[in-house]
């Protein structure tokens, strides 16, 4: 079986508990699988205002359970891809130590998690969790919360690394399972 089949057939069990929307990375497809939830908002339901620019801008609570063995980290990826100007980048927490199953609510801002790991460069020009903010009058955008599972103990990259960056990282090591977690959001 190919690679690519794994991955589609991994995405389609993923997909009986949560949307499967993250990019395929090589190694994806691995037995196992991860399920990401939010005591904030379900799958495909209305992040809290508290979440959002017109709240606090507090990060929320998540949590992940997986039966993946052999994972050295976490990666997770947030991002609007229904942003007026293309994909907008709202988080980027990598190096998350293996053990890690879940990140409390409003994790402070800066360049290191105090629980462990790393954060990125949000496309506000921040680091840390920058919470949803579209247009006001348009549609719901919706949120991912791509989580992936490595099996290597750090992407090698520095604190503030962006987007890009981090995916091409994520390309390189052997991503063992991912999955995510969409939330919707509107402006009034």
């Amino acid at each position: 079986m190919t690679a690519a089949r794994r991955s589609t057939l991994a995405c389609y069990t993923v997909a009986l508990t949560v949307a499967c929307a993250a990019p395929a990375f090589a190694g994806d497809g691995a037995s196992g699988a991860v399920a990401l939830t939010s005591a904030a908002f379900a799958e495909a339901q209305a992040i809290p205002a508290e979440s959002s620019c017109q709240g606090s801008d507090r990060s929320p609570a998540l949590a992940w359970t997986t039966d993946v063995t052999g994972i050295g980290s976490w990666t997770l990826i947030v991002d609007d891809p229904d942003a007026p100007g293309g994909t907008f980048v709202h988080w980027l927490a990598y190096d998350l130590p293996a053990q890690t199953r879940s990140l409390a609510p409003g994790v402070a801002p800066g360049d290191v998690i105090t629980s462990g790991g790393r954060q990125g460069a949000n496309d506000f020009g921040s680091l840390g969790y920058r919470g949803p903010c579209p247009p006001k009058g348009r549609a719901p955008h919706h949120y991912r919360f791509r989580l992936y599972a490595l099996d290597q103990p750090t992407l090698g990259l520095p604190p503030a690394s962006k987007k890009g960056e981090v995916e091409r990282a994520l390309e390189k090591h052997h991503v063992l399972a991912s999955t995510v977690l969409t939330g919707t959001f509107e402006r009034k």
